[in-house]
């Protein structure tokens, strides 16, 4: 959905959503597409990859704010099941756009402990179905998509190398989903006041991304003991070019470092680091030693980085 056809249905213009957050484009997921169908073809896509059958998972994570039921089951169960895995355990993990970091965290501690070898950890979500079509203050931001990797133990050193999360739960209302949950519970009132659907303090949650974002990427590094010098990639969570590039003054290095999609993709929240993470691999950036940061933000409100050292 490019920025052209959002403006036949709110009061924007293509000129003003790029100027405010880069964004030129969007997907959306078909009518019969769901959060558990998009993770599925990543997820095969990573395993075929990986050269690894469904059969050989232990775990299957999937990060996600939309899952294909509110309450139960788990995602990644339905995951689980479509791409055969019977023996691998199955846990959705909701820490919105900062999910795929906070799995990538779960994940490797499973194969650093030696408790799994083979752990798929899958973001995914289909955010348009929570949006208001009506409020351009969000409609024309969020985007559909999923990205996945696979986690295997190795000889060679690297891998993850350190990780930092946090949370503020003070701002758990700058970005967030009023009705359907047991606060709130669904209703005919709920759903007449438009609660189920994503509402965000525009300027609060800015503040917030441009000062965690670059924070916990040099505390990451410094958990690492290295330093932006030693950064080969940074793959932040693509929300806004405004956020990315204040990161990018923040901590003094060469833009060219940096990947960005959102102007394709605009924000696909637990996805957009994967799915950025497999883009630049497929164009080279990310390679076998790359000294790899990827830097998510988002509802909660949280935040999390992890440093990883690349096998290729």
């Amino acid at each position: 959905m490019p920025n052209s056809e959002l403006a036949e249905m709110v009061d924007t213009s293509d000129e003003w959503i790029r100027a405010r957050t880069g964004i030129g484009e969007r997907r959306i997921a078909a009518p019969e597409e769901t959060t558990c169908s998009l993770a599925v073809n990543a997820a095969r896509a990573a395993l075929d990859k990986a050269h690894v059958a469904p059969e050989d998972l232990d775990l299957v994570i999937v990060a996600t704010c939309t899952p294909d039921y509110a309450n139960m089951p788990a995602t990644a169960s339905l995951v689980q099941h479509a791409l055969g895995a019977p023996r691998a355990a199955a846990v959705d993990l909701n820490a919105v756009c900062s999910g795929f970091i906070y799995a990538l965290a779960t994940g490797s501690q499973f194969i650093n402990t030696g408790a799994y070898r083979n752990v798929l950890v899958i973001g995914a979500e289909v955010f348009t179905r929570i949006l208001d079509w009506r409020d351009r203050s969000t409609c024309v931001l969020f985007g559909d998509g999923a990205g996945a990797v696979l986690l295997q133990p190795t000889d060679t050193p690297g891998g993850l190398l350190s990780f930092v999360l946090g949370s503020d739960g003070a701002g758990a209302c700058s970005l967030y989903v009023p009705a359907g949950g047991s606060r709130q519970p669904a209703s005919a009132d709920t759903v007449a006041e438009r609660g189920h659907y994503v509402k965000m303090q525009g300027r609060d949650v800015f503040r917030f991304a441009t000062r965690v974002l670059p924070d916990s990427v040099l505390r990451a590094l410094e958990a690492a003991q290295l330093t932006t010098d030693d950064m080969d990639v940074l793959i932040p969570h693509q929300a806004n070019t405004r956020i990315i590039d204040h990161a990018v003054r923040r901590l003094k290095v060469d833009g060219t470092s940096v990947f960005s999609n959102v102007e394709r993709y605009g924000n696909t929240s637990a996805a957009s680091i994967p799915v950025a993470l497999c883009e630049a691999v497929d164009e080279g950036l990310v390679q076998a030693g790359s000294t790899v940061v990827m830097s998510g933000f988002g509802a909660g409100l949280s935040w999390g980085t992890v440093v990883w050292k690349w096998h290729g």
